[in-house]
């Protein structure tokens, strides 16, 4: 690490991508991202729940695509910026729909709150912390625990077939 990261505390910060889901923002380590893209042409694949769109072709590969707003039910703003997040999800890439990319946050560790008791549900265990930044509150995501047994499933075995 260099000297000017450290000596600003640098190494004390997570980078995350912070992105739009109707109204909300929400955010994913940085690391977790592979790359962001426009929405593609998408392929829909029969008998899947109603939140993947289908398997989209980025350089070669197949990836499935599944709409993030409708896995938490959030309805979707038209603000003519929706994005694709590819992120890695085991030994697959996924593509994540979202409304807008704001931007990239370094919130120290200190400044990351629990999520509040009330989320602490099995419905939002996928949100690991809030960040209060001014007068927006963004809530940090695991995207692994986002996804439930089914969708993993889902994910390995259209993988399996693109193979």
């Amino acid at each position: 690490m260099s000297e000017i990261a450290a000596s600003v505390g640098l190494q004390d910060r997570v980078r995350y991508l912070c992105f739009c889901l109707g109204e909300e923002e929400f955010a994913i380590p940085l690391l977790q991202v592979k790359t962001v893209t426009g929405l593609p042409d998408v392929t829909r694949v029969p008998n899947t729940p109603g939140y993947f769109m289908g398997i989209m072709n980025l350089r070669g590969q197949i990836i499935s695509v599944l709409d993030l707003r409708k896995k938490f039910n959030v309805k979707p703003v038209d603000r003519g910026e929706t994005a694709v997040i590819i992120v890695e999800v085991g030994s697959h890439q996924i593509g994540l729909v979202v409304d807008a990319i704001n931007s990239v946050l370094s919130p120290a560790r200190e400044e990351l709150q629990p999520r509040p008791e009330l989320m602490n549900g099995k419905s939002s265990e996928f949100v690991t912390s809030v960040y209060a930044i001014e007068k927006r509150i963004v809530l940090i995501l695991d995207v692994l625990k986002a996804l439930g047994a089914d969708d993993k499933q889902a994910i390995e075995m259209l993988g399996s077939r693109a193979a």
